[in-house]
């Protein structure tokens, strides 16, 4: 195909996407007149038409505007989440425009940059926000393509005039992270997850043997100890492993207390002492470890990395603190895999030990739900009180017998209650919450704010 500065227009099918919306962004960015299609109307889309792109909420191609009828002049760019009969979509296909996934334009525009790139079942938009910080608050810069908004920047996308360096979260989802070429490599997890797409955890854990071997030569992959993954790097690619604990890339003496999260990098060959979490998270200790390494690596000093750390406000939806009073906390995060849920929940017991803790909890996807209910249900009873609501299907059609009940009724905590989400802020009115904790990759985030202000006031 052309590359991308040869076309004068860019269609997104799912443009309202996270991972989407970055590079909506950046074709704006580069002069492109830039068109779209979404499902529904939200806030991002809202801020991307503000900022230039003609976005519709209806599948007809009618809608097309005309400088995107042009088959030599315009891209076209979907998700794999869009479905195969989207007349939108299929109007392009039977024209004969340039019609890619969105993988394959990311990957396009990162050939040309040092790709840093973060996959992972779990961890990989935490740890690339933090690494597209340290380095914009570095003078080495970075070009940064993430899969949530970074509360720093308000934005998805950071863009930089002098880096040779793009930060990427390298999604799994569909075998996208394959079209990217990473200089440096980050897996954090590789817990098996999209087993519609893969069939087994094998197929899944292949996918991610394959993306070590894209690692240039001259690069690296740094890879969280213990993972259950046997990484396939090329001749000349640098292997390295971290955690919270052990490895190449670890923490030593952590304190915590009084709400504050401090410890030491430990590299192989030097230290950062005193880092503090701007993000005062137990689980943030390894994810600042990830991307620190990465930094390390690259050469950002250990006072930009303190200096960034401290300073790093989170991606929005990750262990996002909604309410922070002595009598009161509320925390959002978009934890959707079981081992996400043990983590998440985890870390808040962890940094509240004598607050009880209450989980709010939406399941996201009908295969999810049915591939994992026992682990879910494990670690929710890990709370002390727990509402769960029902299945968000996004790209899903239902399955039979596959609801919430089949989790709900292996949780074993003291107080727990099955919830139709249009319910759910009627319900928790009764409730006296100390530590509340709300999770999900569907549309729970719309009630966060209701969910806030009714915590607040009970």
């Amino acid at each position: 195909m052309k590359r991308l500065e040869s076309y004068k227009s860019v269609y997104f099918v799912g443009a309202g996407g996270i991972g989407m919306s970055a590079l909506v962004r950046y074709c704006l960015s580069k002069g492109l007149r830039v068109a779209g299609y979404d499902r529904t109307a939200t806030p991002l889309t809202t801020q991307l038409q503000q900022e230039g792109a003609e976005l519709f909420f209806e599948e007809s191609a009618s809608l097309i505007p005309s400088f995107c009828r042009d088959k030599e002049d315009t891209l076209v760019v979907y998700t794999p989440a869009i479905p195969h009969d989207h007349e939108g979509l299929n109007y392009f296909i039977d024209n004969h425009f340039e019609v890619i996934k969105r993988a394959k334009l990311l990957g396009l525009i990162t050939h040309s940059l040092k790709g840093l790139c973060f996959a992972g079942t779990h961890g990989k938009t935490t740890t690339s926000s933090m690494a597209a910080h340290i380095f914009t608050q570095s003078p080495i810069g970075c070009n940064a393509f993430l899969g949530g908004i970074l509360r720093n920047y308000d934005s998805n996308l950071v863009l930089s005039e002098h880096s040779e360096y793009a930060v990427i979260e390298a999604d799994e989802f569909d075998r996208s992270f394959h079209q990217l070429l990473p200089y440096i490599a980050v897996v954090t997890s590789t817990d098996a997850d999209h087993l519609d797409i893969y069939g087994t955890e094998e197929a899944y854990l292949e996918s991610f043997a394959h993306f070590t071997s894209l690692v240039q030569p001259g690069g690296a992959l740094i890879a969280k100890k213990g993972i259950k993954m046997q990484p396939r790097v090329a001749a000349g690619v640098r292997l390295y492993s971290y955690s919270t604990d052990e490895g190449d890339f670890h923490a030593e003496n952590i304190r915590i207390g009084d709400g504050r999260i401090v410890f030491d990098f430990i590299a192989p060959d030097g230290r950062v002492d005193d880092v503090e979490l701007g993000v005062p998270v137990v689980i943030n200790i390894e994810n600042a470890i990830a991307a620190m390494s990465v930094a390390w690596l690259c050469g950002v000093s250990g006072n930009d990395m303190r200096r960034a750390i401290a300073s790093y406000m989170g991606a929005k939806r990750r262990f996002e603190f909604w309410l922070r009073t002595p009598q009161r906390v509320m925390i959002d995060d978009y934890a959707h895999h079981p081992d996400e849920l043990k983590a998440s929940i985890s870390s808040v017991k962890a940094l509240y030990p004598d607050r009880r803790l209450s989980v709010i909890f939406q399941p996201h996807l009908y295969t999810r739900t049915c591939d994992f209910a026992p682990q879910f249900a494990e670690a929710l009873s890990l709370a002390d009180e727990v509402i769960l609501l029902n299945i968000y299907p996004a790209r899903e059609l239902p399955i039979e017998g596959v609801t919430s009940q089949i989790i709900f009724d292996k949780i074993l905590s003291p107080r727990k209650e099955l919830c139709d989400r249009e319910m759910l802020l009627e319900r928790i009115k009764e409730y006296n919450f100390e530590v509340l904790l709300t999770m999900g990759a569907g549309d729970i985030d719309r009630l966060l704010p209701q969910i806030c202000d009714i915590v607040r006031s009970v």
